[in-house]
């Protein structure tokens, strides 16, 4: 577990409260209990609104029962060890504690982990935004079964909408599954409130979302029967009652500045080049709608601003298409076009 300075520790084996004034190493901190500092390992210390939350009331000791001897006690039988459940991936908030001026207990900040409670290992790409604007990103690994720390989000900073950004893919690649896989949590002030409520009703120490249950497959051809000429000729046939789930996945960035789409694109002509941007484009367009996204970005750049008209011409004539801006944005400024869908 991992400390920083101004952190409220328990000491555990004497149950005492103290707080984090340095940090010594990665596996010691320096800690002040009533004006004496001392050094401790981490694992030596606790946060210690875990032991508000698991702390019971004393009860009055039972009556003193007759003594009983060893062969009148029944023999035991062996527990079995039970095994890891996968159960998918989540976004945890651990909520940090202060007493307030008129002696309540309030919510400081939030302390977010990322839960992978599966057997497989993940890359990931993790960025925080408020308003369209980026204010944290992180790039990293979480294994199976581990509990990844993210970073600190003030208390007052998670009533301005944040939307909890990821990426994921395989850190070792699997043939069948998905290249890459999306996920997003946009949390509103009041389901918030709620959720504090109910930790505290609860006495639980954390509350979590789940970001996906089983990464996506990839895209699979099916054995066919009578269909078996148009797949011969290169067409892709599904079982209509399984398309969703053989659909490759979708993304709400796309960016078509050439480098990001093929390394191969420096003879092309200007023609070529935006042909294959309005290609790719087309792509990730159809992919949103059949995903049924309620939004998608566009990256084009600024440029002569030849491929954003073209894309904006398009966009005029699809009825799915409920409206779309060409605005400032804090992370593309007027290079990219947010374009938004009705069902």
């Amino acid at each position: 577990m991992k400390f920083e300075v101004g952190d409220k520790v328990l000491v555990k084996l004497t149950n005492e409260e103290g707080e984090v004034i340095d940090i010594i190493n990665d596996t010691m901190v320096m800690v002040e209990i009533k004006g004496v500092k001392f050094p401790a390992y981490n694992d030596q210390l606790d946060y210690p609104y875990f032991k508000r939350f698991t702390e019971k009331k004393l009860v009055t000791p039972p009556a003193k029962k007759p003594k009983q001897y060893i062969d009148q006690v029944p023999k035991e039988k062996p527990k079995a060890i039970g095994k890891k459940v996968s159960n998918g991936v989540w976004l945890s908030f651990l909520p940090k504690f202060e007493t307030d001026e008129f002696g309540d207990e309030v919510v400081e900040l939030f302390k977010i982990h990322l839960i992978n409670q599966t057997e497989t290992g993940y890359n990931f790409e993790y960025k925080v935004n408020y308003f369209g604007k980026s204010e944290f990103g992180l790039k990293n690994q979480v294994h199976a079964f581990e509990d990844f720390y993210l970073h600190d989000v003030p208390f007052s900073d998670l009533s301005d909408n944040p939307n909890f950004e990821f990426e994921f893919s395989l850190i070792t690649p699997e043939k069948d599954k998905a290249s890459h896989f999306e996920s997003n949590l946009k949390l509103k002030p009041k389901q918030l409130f709620t959720k504090i409520e109910e930790l505290k009703e609860k006495g639980e120490p954390t509350f979590s979302y789940q970001l996906f249950d089983v990464y996506p497959q990839k895209t699979v051809e099916p054995d066919t029967f009578e269909l078996g000429k148009l797949a011969a000729k290169g067409f892709k046939v599904y079982d209509a009652s399984k398309v969703r789930q053989n659909l490759p996945p979708a993304r709400t960035v796309v960016d078509l500045h050439m480098e990001k789409i093929t390394d191969n694109w420096k003879h092309m002509s200007n023609f070529e080049i935006l042909s294959f941007q309005l290609s790719e484009f087309e792509k990730y367009y159809e992919l949103a709608l059949q995903h049924r996204q309620p939004s998608l970005t566009v990256i084009h750049g600024v440029g002569s601003g030849k491929l954003r008209d073209e894309i904006h011409d398009l966009l005029k004539h699809r009825k799915e298409v409920k409206f779309f801006v060409n605005q400032y944005h804090a992370s593309y400024g007027y290079g990219a076009t947010e374009i938004y869908f009705q069902y």
